[in-house]
């Protein structure tokens, strides 16, 4: 990205002092890529189509602009409308927009499902500007006729990826079909393949692609350990890892396994639980909104439903089950290698799966010892100082 960039100041950008000021007051000063790279088009009222991971600033980078731009709502019709694929991150975008929103004199609401629907009529009854919203729920108060968005002049896609990933699309593309034609619409997603491209062919018109190349953590930087257990204490080594870190995701190769282990795991004492498809989305979301803000230690996951899962701070990345190819083991490993950190891979095998976990090393390109180990093994509580080719 050119230096240029960079050096920009929000002022710079095109957004209004009184949210510079807002901005400034909470100790943002520079943009960060994504936001001095689509702020500019999106106060143009161009549509955006911004790749980029979580973490990335994005939520001001369509946040601001639209704030900006927006005109005061009648009640019931908002203009602005952000559709998020989970409860957590409506709520966190409402609350990074809340500042800056009222600095423009403009409302904020977070809506989903899970929460009283009563209190959140009763909210739009008065007038909200931004509506934040999961698929579900939103469809739910239109239904009702508690909002509409024939009103809408600007919608925004947030995290399309995990939208197509937990089947959402055909919500986002009901509520996309309802809304004028002539809004604008930003996209914002991780990958812009397969369903994410349609929903922007069919629904942004010649938007502008921003690109922010997110830091691909490499095997390298990760650090492996493979330890051969017994069938038998397995599930209690898995627990003595566990134990020693803060947050551990555990990759089983079915849902009913995943379901096993976590209960394994609970009777042992370490706050576990299961998530897969099987589970309803309010359960599933509730063990990740734990699992993120520390409640549960461990998250059991099969691969489908790890798609799911974006969680920083990841300690330990489990393999209880080891993974089906080279390429399943580098997006589970990926998991704990998130925000610029690198961190510790495990991978179990009993008797039989260690030639496929050597195999397995030769496509990654880490050849290292299996090492056996039952669960009263005190180097089980540090696998990262432990050096298996010491032993």
């Amino acid at each position: 990205m050119p230096n240029s960039t960079a050096t920009k100041t929000f002022a710079d950008l095109g957004l209004r002092d009184e949210i510079v000021t807002t901005l400034s007051d909470k100790g943002i000063t520079s943009p960060f890529p994504i936001q001095a790279l689509t702020i500019p088009d999106a106060l143009a009222g161009k549509d955006v189509c911004g790749k980029a991971k979580t973490g990335s600033g994005k939520t001001l980078a369509f946040g601001l602009p639209v704030l900006q731009r927006l005109e005061v709502a009648q009640p019931n019709l908002p203009k602005a409308l952000v559709l998020v694929p989970t409860r957590e991150l409506a709520n966190q975008v409402c609350d990074e927009l809340k500042p800056a929103a009222a600095a423009v004199d403009r409302s904020v609401l977070a809506v989903y499902g899970g929460a009283p629907i009563e209190k959140q009529i009763a909210k739009l009854d008065k007038g909200i500007d931004m509506v934040v919203a999961t698929p579900g729920r939103m469809i739910d108060l239109i239904e009702r006729k508690a909002v509409a968005v024939t009103s809408v002049s600007h919608v925004i896609v947030d995290e399309a990826d995990r939208m197509a990933d937990m089947g959402f699309l055909p919500q986002v593309e009901w509520i996309l079909r309802n809304v004028q034609s002539d809004r604008q619409t930003l996209l914002f997603s991780a990958t812009l393949d397969g369903a994410v491209n349609s929903l922007i062919r069919r629904y942004q018109s010649d938007p502008e692609m921003h690109e922010v190349a997110g830091k691909e953590v490499t095997v390298d930087e990760m650090t492996h350990r493979f330890i051969a257990v017994h069938k038998m204490d397995k599930a209690k080594v898995a627990a003595t890892i566990a134990k020693s870190v803060d947050r551990t995701i555990m990759f089983t190769r079915t849902k009913v396994m995943a379901d096993r282990l976590a209960d394994e795991l609970h009777s042992l004492g370490l706050d576990a639980a299961a998530i897969h498809g099987d589970l309803r989305q309010s359960q599933r979301e509730k063990s990740l909104r734990d699992f993120s803000n520390g409640k549960l230690h461990v998250m059991v996951a099969t691969d489908v439903a790890a798609r799911g899962i974006h969680v920083d701070d990841v300690d330990v990345v489990l393999q209880y089950d080891p993974p089906s190819d080279h390429k399943t083991y580098l997006h589970r490993a990926g998991r704990t290698a998130r925000a610029g950190e690198s961190g510790l891979v495990v991978t179990l095998s009993v008797w039989n799966e260690e030639l496929d976990i050597k195999r397995l090393q030769k496509r990654i390109g880490v050849l290292m010892p299996i090492v056996e180990m039952f669960s009263n093994d005190p180097r089980l509580s540090d696998l990262v100082a432990w050096d298996p080719e010491a032993d």
